[in-house]
């Protein structure tokens, strides 16, 4: 059975090859992203997902962030691989900063506090869907991306750059871009250790 959204997930790849070949304007890009997350399933429709979106020199800006704060941290014996890799994310286009808003989950803890300890996780799992809708999105549209995860490393930096709410707490990064590279095969673990069908 043909199914476009099926065709349009395995597009999803991870692409660290990105460059600013696109044809797609910033306000194409914006739009899309926008609808991605804003048509990304939350529990009790708490919309708790958020974005920063930057393009050009604010999203060279994060990478320098990144590069600034793993810096303090870091082994300096090697670190020119993990500056060059950090700032293959700024070679794109723009990065997509992803936050979840812990004034609605815990808004949502004091409105049902039967399921309290579950929203904390299902503000996670609404975070992570609206991150694949993101990145299908993008893929679909032929824009390349991956998903990076330099929080909380850089949260107070980006926090201060950009004067984020003190309620928002990042989740990840979403550099993109152009995809300056072919992907190759992908490996997948055999289905009979992975799923059961009963019935």
């Amino acid at each position: 059975m043909s199914n476009a959204f099926l065709e349009a997930l395995k597009q999803r790849r991870t692409q660290y090859a990105l460059g600013r070949n696109l044809s797609a304007s910033k306000a194409e890009l914006t739009a899309l992203i926008q609808d991605a997350i804003k048509h990304s399933p939350s529990s009790f429709n708490s919309q708790s997902s958020r974005a920063v979106i930057l393009f050009g020199a604010e999203s060279d800006k994060v990478w320098q962030i990144a590069i600034d704060e793993v810096r303090k941290v870091a082994p300096a014996e090697g670190f020119d691989k993990t500056e060059a890799k950090l700032k293959s994310f700024a070679a794109g286009v723009g990065t997509v900063l992803f936050y979840e808003d812990q004034d609605v989950v815990r808004s949502l803890q004091e409105q049902f506090a039967l399921y309290a300890d579950n929203f904390p996780v299902w503000s996670e799992q609404s975070g992570g869907m609206a991150q694949l809708s993101t990145w299908a999105a993008l893929a679909n549209a032929g824009v390349g991306a991956s998903l990076q995860h330099y929080n909380p490393l850089i949260d107070a930096a980006v926090a201060a750059e950009w004067n984020i709410p003190a309620s928002w707490k990042l989740r990840a990064q979403m550099p993109f871009g152009s995809n300056e590279a072919s992907f190759g095969d992908k490996a997948f673990m055999d289905d009979a250790e992975r799923f059961r069908v009963v019935g």
